[in-house]
Protein backbone atom coordinates (compact mmCIF):
# COMPACT_ATOMS: atom_id res chain seq x y z
CA UNK A 1 0.00 0.00 0.00
CA UNK A 2 1.21 3.14 -1.09
CA UNK A 3 1.62 6.19 1.17
CA UNK A 4 -0.33 8.53 -0.89
CA UNK A 5 -3.13 5.80 -0.44
CA UNK A 6 -2.98 6.18 3.24
CA UNK A 7 -3.86 9.63 2.80
CA UNK A 8 -7.11 9.13 1.02
CA UNK A 9 -10.13 10.22 3.76
CA UNK A 10 -11.86 6.83 3.53
CA UNK A 11 -8.92 5.16 4.43
CA UNK A 12 -9.74 4.45 8.16
CA UNK A 13 -9.25 6.97 11.34
CA UNK A 14 -7.31 9.72 11.17
CA UNK A 15 -5.24 7.62 14.07
CA UNK A 16 -5.36 4.77 11.48
CA UNK A 17 -3.65 6.53 8.86
CA UNK A 18 -1.15 7.86 11.49
CA UNK A 19 -0.35 4.51 12.31
CA UNK A 20 0.08 2.60 9.24
CA UNK A 21 2.02 5.50 7.87
CA UNK A 22 4.30 5.47 10.61
CA UNK A 23 5.32 1.71 10.09
CA UNK A 24 5.26 1.77 6.77
CA UNK A 25 7.96 4.53 6.89
CA UNK A 26 10.36 2.36 10.19
CA UNK A 27 10.14 -0.47 8.27
CA UNK A 28 11.04 0.75 4.94
CA UNK A 29 13.91 2.68 6.96
CA UNK A 30 14.71 -0.71 8.94
CA UNK A 31 14.86 1.14 12.06
CA UNK A 32 13.94 -0.23 15.44
CA UNK A 33 11.56 2.30 16.79
CA UNK A 34 9.13 5.00 15.36
CA UNK A 35 7.12 7.39 17.04
CA UNK A 36 4.82 10.69 17.06
CA UNK A 37 5.55 12.80 19.52
CA UNK A 38 3.70 16.26 20.54
CA UNK A 39 4.98 19.14 22.42
CA UNK A 40 3.42 20.42 25.35
CA UNK A 41 4.07 22.48 28.42
CA UNK A 42 7.26 21.32 28.27
CA UNK A 43 7.24 18.21 28.01
CA UNK A 44 7.11 15.54 24.61
CA UNK A 45 4.18 13.25 25.08
CA UNK A 46 4.21 10.38 22.68
CA UNK A 47 0.70 10.07 20.69
CA UNK A 48 1.60 7.21 18.14
CA UNK A 49 4.78 4.38 18.14
CA UNK A 50 5.84 1.62 16.25
CA UNK A 51 8.33 -0.75 17.15
CA UNK A 52 10.42 -3.58 15.30
CA UNK A 53 9.76 -5.78 18.71
CA UNK A 54 8.06 -6.01 22.00
CA UNK A 55 10.81 -4.54 23.27
CA UNK A 56 9.37 -1.11 22.01
CA UNK A 57 10.85 1.33 25.38
CA UNK A 58 8.35 4.36 23.70
CA UNK A 59 4.71 3.67 24.83
CA UNK A 60 1.99 5.98 24.16
CA UNK A 61 0.46 8.82 26.09
CA UNK A 62 3.67 8.42 28.36
CA UNK A 63 5.86 11.56 28.35
CA UNK A 64 9.54 13.03 29.15
CA UNK A 65 11.01 16.64 29.44
CA UNK A 66 11.20 18.48 26.13
CA UNK A 67 14.77 19.53 26.71
CA UNK A 68 16.35 16.10 27.35
CA UNK A 69 15.10 15.01 24.31
CA UNK A 70 16.53 15.02 20.70
CA UNK A 71 13.16 16.36 18.97
CA UNK A 72 13.58 19.33 20.73
CA UNK A 73 17.11 20.25 19.91
CA UNK A 74 16.79 18.76 15.98
CA UNK A 75 13.12 21.18 16.09
CA UNK A 76 15.07 24.19 17.59
CA UNK A 77 18.00 23.43 14.57
CA UNK A 78 20.85 22.34 17.18
CA UNK A 79 20.89 18.96 16.28
CA UNK A 80 20.96 17.64 12.61
CA UNK A 81 18.08 15.76 11.12
CA UNK A 82 20.18 12.53 10.00
CA UNK A 83 22.50 11.05 12.32
CA UNK A 84 24.13 7.79 11.70
CA UNK A 85 26.00 7.49 15.06
CA UNK A 86 24.28 9.66 17.51
CA UNK A 87 27.62 9.61 19.99
CA UNK A 88 29.56 11.96 16.99
CA UNK A 89 26.81 14.63 17.91
CA UNK A 90 27.93 16.53 20.91
CA UNK A 91 24.66 17.63 21.88
CA UNK A 92 23.19 13.98 21.45
CA UNK A 93 26.46 12.32 23.00
CA UNK A 94 25.82 14.34 26.13
CA UNK A 95 22.25 13.39 26.43
CA UNK A 96 21.58 10.20 29.31
CA UNK A 97 18.89 9.05 26.68
CA UNK A 98 21.64 7.90 23.92
CA UNK A 99 23.34 5.71 25.78
CA UNK A 100 20.34 4.15 28.03
CA UNK A 101 18.23 3.25 25.39
CA UNK A 102 20.42 3.22 23.61
CA UNK A 103 20.02 5.26 20.14
CA UNK A 104 22.28 4.77 17.42
CA UNK A 105 21.17 6.07 14.28
CA UNK A 106 18.41 8.79 14.59
CA UNK A 107 16.10 10.23 12.05
CA UNK A 108 13.46 13.39 13.01
CA UNK A 109 11.70 15.77 11.47
CA UNK A 110 9.36 18.92 12.82
CA UNK A 111 5.86 18.69 12.78
CA UNK A 112 4.76 22.32 12.28
CA UNK A 113 1.39 23.88 12.62
CA UNK A 114 -0.11 25.85 10.08
CA UNK A 115 1.59 29.18 11.59
CA UNK A 116 4.99 27.77 11.37
CA UNK A 117 4.97 26.60 15.43
CA UNK A 118 6.18 23.39 16.09
CA UNK A 119 3.62 20.88 17.35
CA UNK A 120 5.80 18.07 17.84
CA UNK A 121 7.54 15.29 15.76
CA UNK A 122 8.14 12.12 13.59
CA UNK A 123 11.22 10.15 14.56
CA UNK A 124 12.54 6.69 14.00
CA UNK A 125 15.67 5.42 15.45
CA UNK A 126 17.78 2.23 15.90
CA UNK A 127 19.67 0.80 18.61
CA UNK A 128 22.74 0.79 16.53
CA UNK A 129 24.17 3.01 14.02
CA UNK A 130 23.56 2.87 11.15
CA UNK A 131 26.08 4.32 8.19
CA UNK A 132 23.91 2.97 5.17
CA UNK A 133 21.10 6.15 5.49
CA UNK A 134 21.52 8.87 2.98
CA UNK A 135 19.68 12.10 2.34
CA UNK A 136 16.60 10.29 0.59
CA UNK A 137 15.81 8.43 3.36
CA UNK A 138 15.57 11.70 5.30
CA UNK A 139 13.16 12.75 2.39
CA UNK A 140 11.09 10.09 2.77
CA UNK A 141 10.77 10.46 6.75
CA UNK A 142 9.61 14.35 5.80
CA UNK A 143 7.15 13.42 3.48
CA UNK A 144 5.47 11.38 6.49
CA UNK A 145 5.80 14.28 8.60
CA UNK A 146 3.84 16.01 5.74
CA UNK A 147 1.56 13.53 5.56
CA UNK A 148 1.19 13.17 9.15
CA UNK A 149 0.69 16.95 9.34
CA UNK A 150 -2.09 16.96 7.15
CA UNK A 151 -3.92 14.14 8.56
CA UNK A 152 -3.52 16.03 11.83
CA UNK A 153 -4.69 19.67 10.60
CA UNK A 154 -7.39 17.95 8.69
CA UNK A 155 -8.86 16.05 12.11
CA UNK A 156 -8.36 19.09 14.43
CA UNK A 157 -10.38 21.13 11.92
CA UNK A 158 -13.00 18.54 11.75
CA UNK A 159 -12.87 18.40 15.50
CA UNK A 160 -13.44 22.25 15.85
CA UNK A 161 -16.58 22.09 13.10
CA UNK A 162 -17.75 18.97 15.08
CA UNK A 163 -17.53 21.15 18.35
CA UNK A 164 -18.84 24.72 16.79
CA UNK A 165 -22.08 22.68 15.33
CA UNK A 166 -22.89 21.02 18.73
CA UNK A 167 -22.80 24.65 20.59
CA UNK A 168 -24.76 25.35 17.28
CA UNK A 169 -27.29 23.27 17.78
CA UNK A 170 -27.25 23.54 21.86
CA UNK A 171 -28.18 27.03 20.88
CA UNK A 172 -30.97 26.14 19.13
CA UNK A 173 -32.66 23.58 21.80
CA UNK A 174 -31.53 25.39 24.97
CA UNK A 175 -33.34 28.99 23.45
CA UNK A 176 -36.05 26.67 21.95
CA UNK A 177 -35.46 28.46 18.28
CA UNK A 178 -37.71 26.85 16.33
CA UNK A 179 -40.38 28.05 14.43
CA UNK A 180 -43.51 26.25 12.91
CA UNK A 181 -44.57 26.86 9.32
CA UNK A 182 -48.02 25.11 8.19
CA UNK A 183 -48.26 23.82 4.59
CA UNK A 184 -51.79 23.04 3.24
CA UNK A 185 -53.01 19.31 2.30
CA UNK A 186 -56.25 19.42 0.70
CA UNK A 187 -58.12 16.52 -0.49
CA UNK A 188 -59.15 16.24 -4.41
CA UNK A 189 -61.94 14.09 -4.03
CA UNK A 190 -63.84 15.99 -1.06
CA UNK A 191 -62.47 19.07 -2.67
CA UNK A 192 -61.32 20.78 1.03
CA UNK A 193 -58.47 21.57 3.31
CA UNK A 194 -57.55 17.97 4.79
CA UNK A 195 -54.39 18.97 6.79
CA UNK A 196 -51.60 20.76 7.50
CA UNK A 197 -47.58 19.74 7.63
CA UNK A 198 -45.76 21.08 10.36
CA UNK A 199 -42.66 22.15 9.28
CA UNK A 200 -39.68 23.62 11.22
CA UNK A 201 -37.83 26.69 10.18
CA UNK A 202 -34.65 28.15 12.34
CA UNK A 203 -33.98 31.73 13.11
CA UNK A 204 -30.31 31.25 13.88
CA UNK A 205 -27.23 31.71 11.98
CA UNK A 206 -26.39 30.32 9.70
CA UNK A 207 -29.14 30.70 7.63
CA UNK A 208 -29.87 27.12 5.62
CA UNK A 209 -32.30 24.75 5.52
CA UNK A 210 -34.23 22.79 8.28
CA UNK A 211 -32.41 19.62 6.57
CA UNK A 212 -28.88 20.75 7.16
CA UNK A 213 -29.90 21.88 10.87
CA UNK A 214 -31.35 18.11 11.62
CA UNK A 215 -28.21 16.96 9.64
CA UNK A 216 -25.86 18.57 11.73
CA UNK A 217 -27.71 17.71 14.18
CA UNK A 218 -27.51 13.94 13.73
CA UNK A 219 -23.59 14.55 13.39
CA UNK A 220 -23.13 15.72 16.19
CA UNK A 221 -25.20 13.25 18.89
CA UNK A 222 -28.35 15.65 18.94
CA UNK A 223 -30.30 14.66 16.66
CA UNK A 224 -33.03 13.09 18.78
CA UNK A 225 -33.49 16.75 20.88
CA UNK A 226 -33.75 18.74 18.19
CA UNK A 227 -36.33 16.23 16.71
CA UNK A 228 -38.68 16.03 19.68
CA UNK A 229 -38.28 19.87 19.83
CA UNK A 230 -39.71 20.13 16.71
CA UNK A 231 -42.47 17.84 17.66
CA UNK A 232 -43.47 19.89 21.32
CA UNK A 233 -43.73 22.70 19.25
CA UNK A 234 -45.61 21.57 16.39
CA UNK A 235 -47.96 19.95 18.75
CA UNK A 236 -48.05 22.84 21.09
CA UNK A 237 -49.91 24.66 18.37
CA UNK A 238 -52.78 21.89 17.65
CA UNK A 239 -55.17 23.06 19.63
CA UNK A 240 -55.52 26.41 17.44
CA UNK A 241 -56.47 25.01 14.06
CA UNK A 242 -60.12 23.84 13.44
CA UNK A 243 -60.81 20.41 14.99
CA UNK A 244 -61.69 19.09 11.65
CA UNK A 245 -58.18 19.09 10.25
CA UNK A 246 -55.69 17.09 10.68
CA UNK A 247 -52.26 18.00 11.58
CA UNK A 248 -49.06 16.52 10.25
CA UNK A 249 -45.67 15.83 12.42
CA UNK A 250 -42.21 14.76 11.29
CA UNK A 251 -40.17 12.24 13.03
CA UNK A 252 -37.23 9.65 11.95
CA UNK A 253 -37.65 6.04 12.30
CA UNK A 254 -35.40 5.81 15.36
CA UNK A 255 -36.70 8.06 17.20
CA UNK A 256 -39.80 5.75 17.74
CA UNK A 257 -37.86 3.60 19.54
CA UNK A 258 -36.83 6.60 22.19
CA UNK A 259 -37.59 6.40 25.53
CA UNK A 260 -38.75 9.97 24.95
CA UNK A 261 -41.77 9.20 22.31
CA UNK A 262 -44.78 8.22 24.42
CA UNK A 263 -44.10 11.18 26.47
CA UNK A 264 -44.17 13.51 23.96
CA UNK A 265 -47.60 12.57 22.66
CA UNK A 266 -48.84 12.72 26.04
CA UNK A 267 -52.07 13.93 26.07
CA UNK A 268 -52.25 14.76 22.54
CA UNK A 269 -55.48 13.85 20.50
CA UNK A 270 -54.16 11.39 18.05
CA UNK A 271 -56.86 11.13 16.32
CA UNK A 272 -56.03 14.46 14.96
CA UNK A 273 -52.27 13.45 14.29
CA UNK A 274 -50.72 11.85 11.27
CA UNK A 275 -47.10 11.06 11.84
CA UNK A 276 -45.03 11.53 8.70
CA UNK A 277 -41.68 8.91 8.73
CA UNK A 278 -38.99 9.15 6.45
CA UNK A 279 -35.45 8.13 6.01
CA UNK A 280 -33.24 6.83 3.08
CA UNK A 281 -31.31 3.97 4.88
CA UNK A 282 -32.47 0.90 5.96
CA UNK A 283 -34.51 -0.05 9.13
CA UNK A 284 -33.23 -2.35 11.52
CA UNK A 285 -36.33 -3.68 12.93
CA UNK A 286 -39.63 -3.27 11.65
CA UNK A 287 -41.10 -5.60 14.38
CA UNK A 288 -40.10 -3.30 16.62
CA UNK A 289 -40.85 0.02 14.88
CA UNK A 290 -44.38 -1.68 15.00
CA UNK A 291 -44.40 -1.99 18.77
CA UNK A 292 -43.28 1.81 19.36
CA UNK A 293 -46.61 2.44 17.37
CA UNK A 294 -49.24 0.10 18.53
CA UNK A 295 -49.93 1.79 21.83
CA UNK A 296 -50.10 5.67 19.60
CA UNK A 297 -52.27 4.16 16.84
CA UNK A 298 -54.55 2.48 19.29
CA UNK A 299 -55.12 6.09 20.58
CA UNK A 300 -56.25 7.07 16.76
CA UNK A 301 -52.53 7.99 15.68
CA UNK A 302 -52.27 7.87 11.84
CA UNK A 303 -48.95 6.91 10.18
CA UNK A 304 -47.54 8.39 6.39
CA UNK A 305 -44.66 7.33 4.83
CA UNK A 306 -42.88 10.46 2.94
CA UNK A 307 -40.54 11.08 0.34
CA UNK A 308 -41.65 7.56 -1.39
CA UNK A 309 -40.36 6.97 -4.56
CA UNK A 310 -37.09 8.68 -3.41
CA UNK A 311 -35.69 5.77 -2.50
CA UNK A 312 -36.24 1.86 -1.90
CA UNK A 313 -36.16 2.27 2.22
CA UNK A 314 -39.17 4.16 1.86
CA UNK A 315 -41.42 1.42 0.18
CA UNK A 316 -40.31 -1.43 3.01
CA UNK A 317 -41.48 1.69 5.35
CA UNK A 318 -45.02 1.04 3.16
CA UNK A 319 -45.02 -2.75 2.92
CA UNK A 320 -44.18 -3.26 6.86
CA UNK A 321 -45.71 -0.32 8.39
CA UNK A 322 -48.81 -0.34 6.94
CA UNK A 323 -49.32 3.59 6.65
CA UNK A 324 -52.73 5.21 5.79
CA UNK A 325 -50.96 7.62 3.61
CA UNK A 326 -48.49 7.02 1.69
CA UNK A 327 -46.66 10.77 0.26
CA UNK A 328 -44.87 10.88 -3.30
CA UNK A 329 -41.35 12.22 -3.36
CA UNK A 330 -41.56 16.12 -5.06
CA UNK A 331 -38.75 14.30 -6.90
CA UNK A 332 -41.27 11.88 -8.65
CA UNK A 333 -43.43 14.74 -8.87
CA UNK A 334 -41.20 17.04 -10.74
CA UNK A 335 -41.73 17.26 -14.57
CA UNK A 336 -44.53 14.47 -13.98
CA UNK A 337 -46.61 15.76 -16.99
CA UNK A 338 -43.47 15.20 -19.52
CA UNK A 339 -41.99 11.89 -18.36
CA UNK A 340 -43.65 8.32 -18.82
CA UNK A 341 -41.23 7.16 -16.21
CA UNK A 342 -42.26 8.75 -13.41
CA UNK A 343 -46.11 8.63 -14.41
CA UNK A 344 -46.15 5.07 -14.70
CA UNK A 345 -44.88 5.21 -11.01
CA UNK A 346 -47.03 6.88 -9.55
CA UNK A 347 -49.87 5.37 -11.24
CA UNK A 348 -48.80 2.35 -9.83
CA UNK A 349 -48.14 3.48 -6.01
CA UNK A 350 -51.77 5.30 -6.48
CA UNK A 351 -53.08 1.65 -7.49
CA UNK A 352 -51.54 0.04 -4.71
CA UNK A 353 -53.10 3.01 -2.67
CA UNK A 354 -56.07 2.07 -3.60
CA UNK A 355 -56.63 -1.29 -2.93
CA UNK A 356 -54.57 -1.17 0.39
CA UNK A 357 -57.19 1.87 1.22
CA UNK A 358 -53.86 4.03 1.55
CA UNK A 359 -54.27 7.50 0.52
CA UNK A 360 -51.84 8.79 -1.61
CA UNK A 361 -50.61 12.04 -1.17
CA UNK A 362 -48.54 14.19 -3.79
CA UNK A 363 -46.16 16.60 -2.12
CA UNK A 364 -44.24 19.55 -4.03
CA UNK A 365 -46.65 19.95 -6.65
CA UNK A 366 -45.33 24.01 -8.39
CA UNK A 367 -47.15 23.83 -12.03
CA UNK A 368 -50.93 23.37 -13.23
CA UNK A 369 -49.50 20.95 -15.94
CA UNK A 370 -47.79 18.64 -12.65
CA UNK A 371 -51.44 19.44 -10.95
CA UNK A 372 -53.35 18.05 -14.50
CA UNK A 373 -51.51 15.04 -14.70
CA UNK A 374 -51.69 14.22 -10.93
CA UNK A 375 -55.24 14.40 -10.71
CA UNK A 376 -55.98 12.25 -13.94
CA UNK A 377 -53.73 9.58 -12.15
CA UNK A 378 -56.18 9.38 -9.63
CA UNK A 379 -54.14 11.30 -6.31
CA UNK A 380 -56.19 11.84 -3.75
CA UNK A 381 -54.42 14.57 -1.73
CA UNK A 382 -52.32 17.14 -2.76
CA UNK A 383 -49.94 19.97 -1.48
CA UNK A 384 -46.97 22.59 -2.90
CA UNK A 385 -46.34 25.59 -3.91
CA UNK A 386 -49.49 25.82 -6.84
CA UNK A 387 -51.69 25.20 -3.97
CA UNK A 388 -50.41 26.66 -0.82
CA UNK A 389 -47.34 27.83 0.61
CA UNK A 390 -45.91 27.30 4.31
CA UNK A 391 -47.75 29.52 6.67
CA UNK A 392 -47.61 30.84 9.98
CA UNK A 393 -50.21 29.92 12.54
CA UNK A 394 -52.34 33.09 12.56
CA UNK A 395 -52.11 32.49 8.77
CA UNK A 396 -53.33 28.88 8.91
CA UNK A 397 -56.12 29.23 11.27
CA UNK A 398 -57.64 31.72 8.94
CA UNK A 399 -57.70 29.21 5.99
CA UNK A 400 -61.02 28.46 4.70
CA UNK A 401 -61.64 24.56 5.16
CA UNK A 402 -63.71 24.76 1.36
CA UNK A 403 -61.18 24.75 -1.61
CA UNK A 404 -60.87 25.63 -4.97
CA UNK A 405 -58.51 24.35 -7.02
CA UNK A 406 -56.58 25.91 -9.85
CA UNK A 407 -58.26 25.04 -13.64
CA UNK A 408 -55.27 23.29 -15.58
CA UNK A 409 -57.71 23.80 -18.80
CA UNK A 410 -57.73 27.56 -18.54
Amino acid sequence: MSLASLFDPGHGTAGEQVQAILQAVRRHLAMDVGFVSEFISGRRVFRFTDGRTSSNPITVGASDPLEKSFCYYVARGMMPELMRDAREDPIAADLPVTRELPVGAHLSVPLRHSDGTTYGSVCCFSFTPDRSLTTRDLGLLRLCADLVGAILHRDSRAATERDEGRARILAVIEAKAIEIAYQPIFSLSEGRLKAFEALSRFTAEPRRGPDQWFGEAAKVGLGEELEFLALDRALADLAALDPALLLTVNLTPVRLLSPRLAAAFAGVPLERVVLELTEHAGVESYEALRQALAPLRARGLRLAIDDVGAGHSTFRHVLDLAPEYIKLDMSLIRGIDRDAARRALAESITTYGRRTGCDVVAEGIETLAEFAALRDIGITCAQGYLLGRPVPLADAVRMPLAATFPDATA
